[in-house]
């Protein structure tokens, strides 16, 4: 029989673990003492990660999630994803949750929808257990990170990620890996008109477009400089160019107003005083955009009051 060859995992205990102990006495004499306990068995312990289950699926099985962010796909990108699908397959598996008597998209329904253009029968899936809020999460940060969302379908993800979440801005922004800023410029847009926000999401006009738009306060205004910008094709630093004449035109109107104001105001004094002195009351103009208005005339008493009205009744009479 051919000796057994020395090494292996018992030089490796021997290593680690010396057959005596040897302790020194005052007298400098070593005393070995052997150890009464050996370590009998190693148990080697693997931590095992559960790695996801990639199954294939009946691609009729699957639904797409209703709270997907997501509600515009370019028809050609899907084609072309579709055409890379035939080719290639589903090479990223889908990730879905069981529903029950179907199982509803988490992540990937810009490829599931391509597989069904491809024609495929099945699609490789991965079944995960998410509440609604997770899958929502989920399903808005992915379409966030993919970065090809319309402005306006970008800043509405945003807006449910923190009114679902309860997220300040920042901590939206730290979840799907963008600037604050970019976080907050993205939000501003849904104060735009919503036939502005309908006509970006249309492509009629980009998001440099809508955002030069958002320093025109009134809503009609924003609208028809959108329009005005898609009929004639302008380009954003256009489009700037033209919201800031529009702005010095405003200020300009308000300044006049302002100064038109200040001078009625000087008249109607000047009227209140003239009638105080014919009255001998108090009077009092309110006026309404130049045009409209009432005035008051203060008595305090009802010889007073009777007074007025005889006042005013013999000047009917002149009349």
């Amino acid at each position: 029989m051919a000796a057994r060859k020395k090494g292996g995992l018992g030089k490796g205990i021997d290593a680690l673990i010396s057959p005596s102990v040897k302790r020194e006495t005052e007298k400098e004499k070593v005393v070995e003492e052997p150890v009464e306990k050996i370590v009998e068995k190693i148990v080697e312990v693997e931590k095992v990660v559960e790695k996801p289950v990639e199954q294939l699926m009946r691609i009729d099985e699957i639904e797409p999630n209703q709270l997907q962010p997501r509600k515009n796909f370019d028809e050609d990108a899907l084609q072309e994803l579709s055409e890379s699908i035939k080719q290639f397959g589903l090479i990223q598996p889908i990730i879905v949750k069981n529903k029950g008597k179907y199982y509803e998209i988490v992540a990937g329904e810009r490829r599931w929808r391509a597989a069904r253009i491809a024609g495929l029968k099945e699609v490789p899936v991965i079944i995960k257990e998410y509440s609604e809020k997770e899958s929502m999460e989920i399903a808005i940060v992915e379409n966030l990170q993919r970065e090809d969302l319309n402005p306006i379908e970008e800043a509405q993800a945003y807006q449910k990620l923190i009114e679902e979440f309860g997220l300040k801005q920042d901590e939206a922004a730290q979840r799907v890996s963008k600037s604050r800023t970019a976080v907050t410029n993205a939000l501003r847009l849904l104060k735009l008109d919503e036939r502005v926000q309908q006509m970006v999401i249309d492509e009629m006009i980009s998001g440099g477009h809508a955002r030069a738009l958002l320093a025109i306060e009134d809503k009609e205004e924003q609208y028809l400089t959108a329009m005005l910008i898609f009929d004639n094709k302008m380009s954003v630093r256009e489009t700037e160019k033209l919201v800031r004449e529009h702005i010095k035109k405003e200020e300009e109107k308000r300044v006049e107003k302002k100064e038109d104001f200040s001078q009625m105001e000087t008249i109607y004094h000047q009227l209140e005083e003239r009638m105080k002195s014919v009255i001998g009351s108090k009077v009092a103009i309110h006026s309404r955009n130049y045009k409209k208005g009432k005035i008051e005339i203060e008595y305090y008493s009802n010889d007073e009051l009777e007074r007025i009205i005889d006042l005013i009744e013999s000047v009917k009479q002149v009349g």
